[in-house]
């Protein structure tokens, strides 16, 4: 049997929390190379006062703060299907420490489902509001990890991923309420995730890996330093999509460890289907401007 990536007691504490912060998921250089094409992409974002660029599907690759962004003072705050665009970020999800640390907790055979950047610039408004990720992305078993690679250093100043430990082993919580889907989680379900809540800082190149059921939220960037985060989906080769990919790539189902099976794996579950974003970005859902 190869030898785990991850520590023992980090896969220890990844099944009983559901998360774990683990250092030098990337090397330097792929760091560099991460950071350089996001600078670039925010540099070309001054030239535009909407939404641009295009995913396979046709809505926006690059999605801005709007009210916010300016060509002085770009927001840029999130890039769907970086892998598409990018060699360094195909590579940081197919070679390397990131995929092996994966493939300890969920593996040995994984794939990817998709990935974006999720930025809070300096003077962004941005918040992420309580919820857990596979109520957007039903699989027919729940082992997926959101894999979230900080391109900065995170601390409590520029909005940091805050979980509730153990909420993974909880029930699904409804993202759909009086009709319209949300993307939130009802104020039962955050009341009890806040509770036990804590904030995850993470230094430049570290990755949060988080089971898909876990209740988690972030708040706005307070401080004068970005907070970017590369987040990628993976998923056990055997657990099958139940409904459509929400930020569709020519990379989903990409296998980046082990083998094809050409197996479904079931566990059991209730849920309503999610409802997928018009602009490419949940963010809009959150405040009830989309969909």
């Amino acid at each position: 049997m190869a030898l785990a990536t991850l520590a023992p007691d980090l896969i220890e504490a990844f099944q009983r929390d559901g998360v774990v912060v683990a250092e030098d998921a990337v090397t330097p250089a792929v760091l560099a190379a991460l950071r350089d094409d996001f600078d670039g992409w925010l540099e070309e974002s001054r030239r535009h006062d909407r939404n641009y660029g295009q995913m396979i599907d046709g809505r926006p690759r690059f999605d801005l703060q709007i009210p916010g962004h300016t060509a002085a003072a770009p927001q840029l705050r999130r890039v769907n299907a970086p892998t598409e665009i990018s060699d360094a970020y195909l590579a940081a999800v197919t070679e390397g420490r990131l995929p092996d640390m994966v493939a300890d907790l969920i593996g040995p055979d994984v794939k990817l489902h998709h990935t974006k950047i999720n930025a809070k610039l300096p003077g962004a408004n941005t918040a992420v509001k309580w919820h857990q990720d596979f109520l957007f992305t039903p699989h027919s078993n729940d082992d997926l990890v959101t894999a979230l690679l900080a391109l900065d250093d995170v601390d409590e100043t520029n909005g940091p991923l805050i979980a509730a430990p153990g909420s993974h082993r909880g029930a699904l919580a409804p993202l759909w309420h009086d009709g319209r889907f949300t993307g939130t989680a009802d104020d039962v379900a955050t009341a009890a995730w806040e509770t036990s809540a804590r904030a995850l800082p993470m230094a430049a190149g570290s990755v949060c890996l988080m089971h898909t059921r876990l209740g988690h939220a972030s708040g706005p960037n307070l401080g004068t330093r970005p907070r970017r985060l590369f987040i990628a989906v993976f998923a056990a080769e055997d657990a099958v999509p139940l409904s459509p990919n929400p930020l569709p790539s020519t990379h989903e189902g990409l296998l980046v460890r082990g083998r094809a099976t050409g197996r479904a794996r079931s566990v059991a579950f209730d849920l309503q289907l999610p409802q997928r974003p018009t602009s490419g970005s949940f963010f809009n859902q959150q405040v009830g401007l989309d969909g």
